[in-house]
């Protein structure tokens, strides 16, 4: 295996996995270096497992919500049953079928901890390097490898631990031991109210978990706000103690196994397991940045085609070190990240061929989605799906906007999809461009109308052409007409 190669990527996540691939398709070398399972943190602790531990509750309850089918739901949900169908999604957490898909690519695949050593030079450390102390081993375990064009980092983010008294001894879990549990906790108390709070509230109460969330402030407070209520009154419906505007004070793990949180109103919440998801933070500690004159521990900010930025807000001298994924902060999201990816290996080989660099907004080589039209779908029961901007959102960015909110459930598709349909959607339109910058659907089912509403967000489609787009009956999507037909109703009453 060669020291020298054109592209070294540290991280061999999704992100890490499309960039090398991108850059390979474009004629690079590529080097891709990985400390721990290839396909990363979204393969095997994140999205696919939770979504896994999610979807066969969730087919049950929507089966209880049709006259004839629920009479057919005659027992609960099998959690040990669920719980096999997770580990076949992660593969028993074997990644040997990553390797191969790496191997097929044309990418080497290095194991072991990447450091940044150097301009356009990046030290591998295996395994046993990174667990002695003996200088020896350390140095017979080292590999020193240099890039002829560009080093990217995509190492992610990890769960963010705060500083609770008491938690840190309470051997907490985070996501990662949340969604490879073996068993399900009778008691489980959830600190945070973000999504991977919500959607692992919604998993573990219907596998049988009596769940207590303690929410600083309330569910889902980056979304619009009926999303949080929406989930919330399901969380509740599930039989969740959801507990909002609540902090823990203390938390303690006795003699007995039992994990006790005082919360600041005094009051003591007992589970048998605690569970941390109060946000995330940047692999960057140990990555050897402070090398090259950034701070360890850091989020790495970056231009639109990925490359990082100085303390100056200026690329790096030499344009070579890029960041993608979680660990740039752009959006948090794996489906964002390798869109970052793919226009990262793009212009990294754009750059070495000597061609043309399409770094113009929307163009090849940018990521100009990450500011105003990111996707996102939050899969609780009923799910949120959004892109773009909330109303306030816009309102902040100095948006001259207009709401308009309709019930799904009185969309004739929606009431045949379920009895007592229960969901909202908003889109939030530009006045002055008379598109649309931001769009929320809650509802069973919602997340595939998404594409929808991000195709029109991106192309930035005239509310006036989409008029023309004419959704089929009788089905959810019928509610885009709705939506239109309130908003054109709108701009009646406001002329007359």
């Amino acid at each position: 295996m060669p020291s020298e190669y054109d592209v070294i990527v540290i991280g061999a996540g999704p992100v890490g996995e499309n960039v090398a691939d991108r850059a390979v398709q474009g004629g690079l070398t590529v080097a891709l270096i990985e400390a721990e399972l290839v396909g990363g943190e979204c393969s095997y602790w994140a999205c696919m497992p939770s979504k896994a531990l999610l979807r066969s509750s969730e087919a049950v309850r929507a089966a209880g919500r049709l006259e004839g089918a629920k009479q057919a739901v005659t027992g609960p949900v099998d959690a040990a049953a669920v719980l096999r169908r997770r580990d076949a999604f992660t593969s028993g957490w074997d990644d040997s079928g990553q390797v191969e898909w790496v191997a097929s690519a044309g990418i080497d695949l290095v194991r072991g901890h990447g450091v940044i050593s150097g301009e356009r030079e990046v030290t591998v450390r295996s395994a046993e390097s990174a667990a002695t102390s003996d200088a020896a081993t350390e140095a017979a375990s080292e590999r020193v490898l240099s890039a002829r064009h560009a080093v990217v980092v995509a190492t992610g983010s990890a769960a963010l631990l705060p500083d609770i008294p008491g938690l840190a001894e309470s051997s907490p879990w985070t996501n990662r031991e949340a969604t490879s549990a073996e068993q399900i906790p009778s008691r489980l108390a959830i600190i945070g109210g973000g999504v991977i709070a919500a959607e692992l509230a919604t998993a573990f109460a219907s596998l049988g978990s009596h769940v207590t969330a303690l929410v600083r402030s309330e569910l889902l407070s980056g979304q619009e706000p009926f999303a949080g209520e929406l989930v919330g009154a399901a969380l509740r419906e599930l039989g969740v103690d959801l507990r909002l505007r609540t902090s823990p004070a203390s938390v303690e793990r006795g003699d007995d196994g039992v994990v006790r949180v005082t919360t600041d109103d005094g009051d003591v919440v007992e589970a048998d397991e605690i569970l941390v998801a109060t946000g995330r933070v940047p692999r960057t500690s140990d990555l050897g940045v402070e090398r090259i004159g950034l701070e360890p521990g850091r989020w790495l900010e970056t231009d639109d085609t990925l490359l990082v930025l100085g303390a100056d807000g200026a690329p790096l001298a030499g344009d070579w070190l890029y960041a993608v994924g979680d660990v740039n902060h752009r959006a948090l999201l794996t489906h964002q990240g390798k869109y970052q990816a793919r226009a990262a290996g793009d212009a990294i080989a754009a750059r070495a061929n000597g061609t043309a660099l399409r770094d113009e907004r929307w163009g090849r080589h940018v990521a100009t989605a990450d500011h105003a039209a990111v996707p996102q779908v939050t899969f609780t029961d009923p799910p949120v799906a959004s892109v773009g901007w909330t109303a306030a959102e816009a309102e902040k960015q100095g948006v001259l906007t207009r709401v308009v909110d309709f019930e799904i459930g009185s969309v004739a598709g929606a009431s045949l999809h379920a009895d007592g349909y229960r969901g909202t959607a908003r889109m939030v339109v530009d006045e002055d461009r008379g598109v649309l910058v931001g769009a929320t659907f809650v509802g069973p089912d919602v997340h595939e109308l998404l594409h929808s509403a991000t195709v029109a967000i991106v192309g930035e489609v005239p509310l006036e052409r989409l008029w023309h787009a004419v959704p089929s009956y009788p089905t959810i999507s019928e509610i885009w007409l709705r939506l239109l037909e309130t908003y054109g109703r709108s701009n009646e009453q406001v002329e007359q």
